[in-house]
């Protein structure tokens, strides 16, 4: 669909998010199971540790196989890496928060000890602070996405796939298949 390319979207963006979304929209999958595998996609494309998310995302794409669909999951993880580290201190201040723990300074020295790999203590203290704020924000963010895109991709799925997206649905319509069954 060319509306999205009015030129306000980078030719990267349309072609590594919108084009994949559109096929996978146009391929029929259930408007719900795109909210929920775009949801869980991003809630764990959130997990506050860098490089992680793609692996726990194919753990829930085996442990849940037929219920996810593995694209979305995918493509929805690859949208939320910068809104991930966007929001690694918010789940830092949450899990603190939790935890009652004490207040960590963020500093360029506390970086410099986690790429060297001489990470203090208080270091690793805030790494599972920062745990604590997304598994207690998980459920709710997982939640609140699914909410917000079940219709969105109701939506969807009507303007872009022609074909209904249940089996349960007729393929066409009564006119259609008595005209076919009469050719044959």
């Amino acid at each position: 669909m060319r509306i999205w390319r009015l030129g306000l979207l980078s030719p990267w963006i349309n072609r590594k998010i919108i084009d994949p979304l559109f096929q996978i929209i146009k391929k029929g999958a259930e408007p719900k199971q795109l909210a929920f595998s775009t949801a869980l996609g991003i809630t764990l494309g959130l997990f506050p540790i860098c490089g992680v998310t793609v692996f726990l995302c194919g753990m829930a794409i085996a442990i849940l196989r037929t219920r996810c669909h593995a694209p979305s999951v995918m493509l929805a993880n690859f949208i939320a890496t910068p809104v991930e580290l966007s929001l690694v201190i918010p789940f830092l201040r949450l899990g603190e928060v939790i935890s009652g723990g004490p207040h960590f300074t963020l500093t360029s020295d506390a970086m410099k000890k986690v790429v060297t790999g001489r990470a203090s203590r208080e270091l690793l203290l805030a790494v599972s602070h920062a745990l604590l704020g997304w598994i207690t924000a998980a459920p709710f963010i997982l939640g609140m996405l699914y909410i917000v895109l079940v219709p969105c991709f109701k939506y969807l799925v009507q303007k872009l796939n022609p074909r209904p997206s249940s089996p349960q649905k007729q393929l066409h319509s009564q006119a259609e298949v008595k005209i076919k069954v009469r050719d044959v």
